[in-house]
C-alpha cells in the first residue's frame, strides 16, 4: 500500500486501497476479498478499522460479505444488470460507479486536495468541549456559528452586507433548492439559466415542472446580452439563474463589461435573480465583482454548497436571502433537517481560524497543474479531433469535436473499454450542446489519462458521422 498522507485517517487510506485492488480483480467471476485479520497485519490497522472500511464499500454496493466466507467485489455483470433503459445519466450514474472504471467524467474537486483530516479532527475537539445534551435546542435553518461565519464571508460593504438570519443551511443543496422552489411558487413559472447548466439542477427543475429557457453562454464565456433583453421582454420570466463568476460546465468567466451589462439589464425588470456560487471559490486568478456585487439584495437570492471545496464529509447546502424570512423558516423547520450541530461548528470553525482559505489556495494550484497537464495531453494527442475551452477554474474541460460525430454512441464504446465521459446533451433540457462532452483533468495518474484519452481519439474517428 502507498504510504498514506501524515493527515489521513487510517480508514480511510484503507478504504482507497480497497477501491484500487477491488478495481484490479474487477471480473465476471466472484472474487475473495482478503480476510479481516490478513488486512490488518498487511496495512498494519486495526482490525476495526478494515471493518470500518468494508462497511462502507458494502454501502456502496461495491462489495458483499457472505457469512463464515468472508468479502468478495460485487462481480461487473452484477453492476451491469443494474442500467436498463435509455436515460442517459442513469447510464453515466450506474457505470461511474462499476469497479475498475476510469471515471473521465467526474467532477469532484476536493478531491485532489481534501481537507477532511482537519474537519474531523476539529469536530472530535468539539465533541469533548460540547457533550450532547439530551434536549440540544434545535437550529432548524443551521448553526448558528455557521450562519454567522457565512454571512461574514460574503459581506464586503455597508451596503452588501449579509447577517445570520439571511443564511439557511440544509442537509445538501438539492434539499435547499426544493424549498427555494416551493417557497417562490416556480411551479409551472419561467426560470431563465446559462446554458450549459449542471445536469442535477436542470433535472431538479424539470421535476417541479418548471418551465425552463436556457441562455447560452457564448464562444468567448460572455453573456448575450440581447438574447436576454429579448427573454425579458416577451416572456413572462418569474427567475434568472446565473453564475457568480465561473459558469460550469465550461468553466469560463464572463468579461466584466458582458456581467456588468447583464447586471444593469436585470435592475430594470421585475424578476428574482438566483445566483450560482458553488464553484465561486475555484477560479484559478481572482475574477471582477460577483453579480450580489452588482446587484440590489431586493431581488436577489444565493445558493452555493460547501462540498465543492471540502469533499462529501461537508454535504450542506447554503442559501443567502434577505427575502421571505417566514416562509424560508417554516420551510427547513417542516423538512426537519437532520444536520451535525458539530460537523457545522467544525466547519465554521475552519472559515473563522483561516484554515479554508489555505486549503483554496492549495486546491487552486492543484486544479491549476490538473488543467495544464490536460491541456498538454489534449493538445499531444486530439489537436486535430477536438476544439476545447481552456478553463478559468475548477475541474473539467469542456470539449467539442472538429468532426461532427454520435456523442452518445462515442460514450457507448469507452464504456465497453471501462471509460466513462460525460455526454454534453446532459447540460441541457432542450438538445443544446449535443456536440460537446465533459473532461475532467483530475483523474487518475497521467498514464491512466493519456490512455484515456487515446481511448477517445478513436472513438472519435469510429463514430464520425459522414
Amino acid at each position: 500500500m502507498k504510504r498514506p498522507r501524515e493527515t489521513d485517517f487510517a480508514y480511510q487510506a484503507v478504504y482507497r486501497y480497497l477501491t484500487h485492488l477491488i478495481g484490479e480483480t474487477a471480473s465476471d467471476a466472484r472474487v475473495r476479498l482478503p480476510s479481516l485479520r490478513q488486512l490488518a497485519q498487511r496495512l498494519n490497522v486495526s482490525i476495526s478499522t478494515i471493518q470500518y472500511a468494508y462497511a462502507l464499500l458494502e454501502k456502496e454496493g461495491r462489495v458483499y460479505s457472505m457469512a463464515k466466507s468472508g468479502y468478495f467485489a460485487q462481480p461487473m455483470s452484477a453492476a451491469n444488470t443494474l442500467h436498463s433503459g435509455n436515460d442517459l445519466l442513469e447510464s453515466l450514474y450506474v457505470n461511474a460507479r462499476r469497479p475498475g472504471m476510469l471515471v473521465l467524467s467526474s467532477d469532484d474537486p476536493a478531491m485532489l486536495q481534501p481537507i477532511d483530516s482537519p474537519l474531523l479532527l476539529l469536530e472530535r475537539e468539539l465533541l469533548r468541549q460540547y457533550p450532547r445534551q439530551p434536549h440540544a435546542h434545535s437550529q432548524p435553518c443551521g448553526e448558528l456559528e455557521l450562519r454567522m461565519a457565512l454571512a461574514a464571508r460574503y459581506t464586503t460593504s455597508p451596503v452588501r452586507c449579509w447577517h445570520a438570519d439571511d443564511i439557511y443551511i440544509g442537509a445538501d443543496l438539492r434539499g435547499v433548492l426544493e424549498i427555494l422552489i416551493a417557497v417562490l411558487g416556480l411551479k409551472e413559472e419561467t426560470v431563465v439559466v446559462e446554458s450549459p447548466c449542471d445536469w442535477g439542477i436542470l433535472r431538479l427543475l424539470e421535476a417541479a415542472s418548471v418551465r425552463v429557457i436556457e441562455w447560452p453562454v457564448m464562444a468567448d464565456g460572455g453573456l448575450d446580452h440581447d438574447l436576454l433583453k429579448d427573454l425579458l421582454d416577451t416572456e413572462p420570466v418569474r427567475l434568472v439563474m446565473v453564475s457568480s463568476g465561473l459558469n460550469m460546465p465550461r468553466g469560463s468567466q464572463a468579461p466584466d463589461d458582458s456581467r456588468e451589462a447583464i447586471a444593469q439589464l436585470l435592475k430594470a425588470h421585475d424578476c428574482w435573480v438566483l445566483e450560482n456560487d458553488c464553484y465561486g471559490e475555484l477560479e484559478f486568478e481572482p475574477v471582477g465583482p460577483r453579480f450580489r456585487e452588482l446587484l440590489a439584495p431586493e431581488r436577489l437570492i444565493v445558493f452555493s454548497t460547501f462540498e465543492k471545496i471540502m469533499g462529501p464529509e461537508a454535504p450542506f447546502g447554503y442559501l443567502l436571502s434577505r427575502h421571505m424570512g417566514m416562509e424560508l423558516q417554516r420551510h427547513f423547520l417542516l423538512r426537519a433537517f437532520r444536520l451535525s450541530a458539530i460537523r457545522q461548528k467544525a466547519i465554521a470553525r475552519l472559515y473563522s481560524n483561516g484554515r479554508i482559505d489555505q486549503h483554496l489556495q492549495l486546491l487552486r494550484r492543484r486544479l491549476k497543474d490538473g488543467k495544464v497537464q490536460m491541456i498538454q495531453l489534449l493538445q499531444e494527442r486530439l489537436a486535430d479531433a477536438l476544439h476545447f475551452v481552456e478553463p478559468q477554474g475548477g475541474t473539467t474541460i469542456w470539449v467539442r469535436p472538429l468532426r461532427r460525430v454520435s456523442v452518445r454512441r462515442v460514450f457507448q464504446r469507452l464504456l465497453k473499454q471501462q471509460v466513462v465521459i460525460a455526454p454534453g446533451e446532459l447540460f441541457s433540457l432542450q438538445g443544446l450542446h449535443a456536440q460537446h462532452l465533459r473532461l475532467s483533468h483530475s483523474v487518475g495518474a497521467e498514464q491512466d489519462l493519456a490512455n484515456a484519452l487515446g481511448l477517445l481519439a478513436d472513438a472519435l474517428r469510429l463514430e464520425a458521422v459522414d
